[in-house]
């Protein structure tokens, strides 16, 4: 059995919030994260873009930086990356041994086991330890108090970069109750740069951060100019407390992506005033315009073009219709989408039917999706024209031959989806 069948046994066990199992298996593996000096990353939308902004600078500047990420659109090695590499199958083979291990014996000690997400956390824990990282960004799974990130006592910084709603079964119903569970990998005494626009949710951020003696930034009150938006990237300027970032370029399209870049430069202006870090300034421009992420407005040109976008909450499917406005307008667009079944698909598809009325709807690879026919029928209800494609990739090769002779196809409303679909282009 490889390493990944072995992780996937853990998957029985759920999705569990909480410490305590994840605190138990690393003290059997003496404690691997204890020496490392994280950036602890968590938000509704955004972190994995916040991650790897802070990945691509700090690793232009030279530092050995590791990257761990949730969930994978590829592969499942995607999650674990150090210096621009993703963990080899030889050392997740390792790694996974030692943690499997150590799971299997708390089970045996009549513990409660540790679910997949805690044994994968644990496998890039000893991943980075063991190739002496200088810096690891860690972005939350899902929440923040009870994720199994937030074993780390003392980041060097704690970054919340968006509340919307989303996993609502979890995390509670309401953005003050979100931003709650987000606001948890607050710890005492490290800085808090937030980015959280809505007044209810940005009040329990703060409360929590004066409670544990944080010095919190304030994202949202630095404002930015755009230069230049295109499908292929934005440039903007702006100033972060007394230093001038003018003419920064991204290679992510979309005033989110923007947002996301100033939540990451915030962050690192933070770290270089405190002397933790040392950047050239042509070396973090280098490293914010590298930064990519995949399945996130990721643009594959030809006739038509096609874009892939995750888009799985009200929140990231808004932020899509907005881009495609921009880098998009007037033109033909057909739309691919599949969801999971339990994620607000009639907001979301309030959304996307805002973009066209065209539509190939499929089903991700994945037990929790939701039914093709229902989807159909609720966009069809909101008077999309529709016809059903169950195989992800087929779909998208309906859509590039659709009748109505698209300039432009989206693939949105599931990560899954979008993996499945990204093969036919890298």
């Amino acid at each position: 059995m490889d390493a990944i069948e072995k992780i996937h046994e853990f998957d029985c066990f759920g999705s569990i919030l909480g410490l305590e199992r994840m605190n138990v298996l690393l003290e059997k593996l003496g404690n691997p994260q204890q020496d490392l000096k994280a950036i602890h990353v968590a938000g509704t939308n955004g972190k994995g873009s916040v991650c790897k902004f802070i990945y691509e600078a700090l690793k232009a500047n030279g530092y050995k930086v590791g990257l761990y990420t949730s969930p994978f659109i590829q592969s499942f090695n995607e999650r674990i990356q150090l210096d621009g590499a993703f963990i080899s199958d030889q050392e997740l083979e390792t790694y996974t041994a030692q943690a499997v291990e150590k799971a299997e014996e708390m089970v045996k000690e009549g513990l409660d086991s540790p679910t997949e997400f805690e044994v994968v956390t644990a496998v890039a824990f000893l991943f980075f330890a063991a190739r002496g990282a200088d810096f690891v960004i860690l972005e939350v799974g899902l929440g923040g108090s009870g994720d199994s990130t937030n074993v780390i006592e003392k980041p060097l910084i704690s970054i919340i970069t968006s509340i919307s709603y989303d996993h609502m079964d979890r995390l509670g119903d309401t953005l003050a109750e979100i931003a709650g569970e987000k606001a948890g990998i607050i710890k005492e005494g490290v800085p808090v740069v937030s980015n959280v626009e809505q007044p209810e949710a940005a009040a329990v951020i703060a409360k929590k951060a004066y409670e544990k003696g944080c010095i919190l930034y304030d994202a949202t009150k630095l404002k930015y100019g755009i230069r230049e938006e295109s499908a292929q990237g934005y440039a903007f300027d702006m100033e972060i407390y007394g230093t001038d970032y003018s003419g920064v370029r991204i290679g992510m399209a979309g005033r989110h992506q923007v947002e996301n870049a100033k939540t990451a430069l915030i962050a690192l202006e933070i770290l270089r005033k405190q002397r933790i870090i040392k950047i050239r300034r042509d070396k973090l421009y280098e490293g914010m315009q590298q930064a990519r992420q995949p399945g996130r407005f990721e643009v594959f040109e030809g006739d038509p073009c096609v874009v892939l976008d995750g888009a799985h909450n009200e929140a990231g499917a808004a932020a899509l219709r907005k881009t495609v406005e921009t880098c998009f307008p007037q033109r033909r667009i057909v739309i691919v989408t599949g969801m999971l079944a339990d994620k607000e698909t009639d907001k979301i598809t309030d959304e996307l039917r805002r973009i066209t009325d065209q539509f190939i709807v499929s089903e991700p690879d994945n037990p929790r999706k939701m039914d093709a026919e229902a989807l159909a029928g609720l966009l069809t209800e909101k008077g999309a024209v529709c016809k059903v494609v169950k195989d992800a990739r087929a779909a998208c090769r309906a859509a590039m031959e659709h009748q109505s002779c698209p300039e432009v196809v989206v693939c949105a409303g599931s990560l899954y989806l979008i993996g499945e679909i990204r093969g036919m282009f890298s």
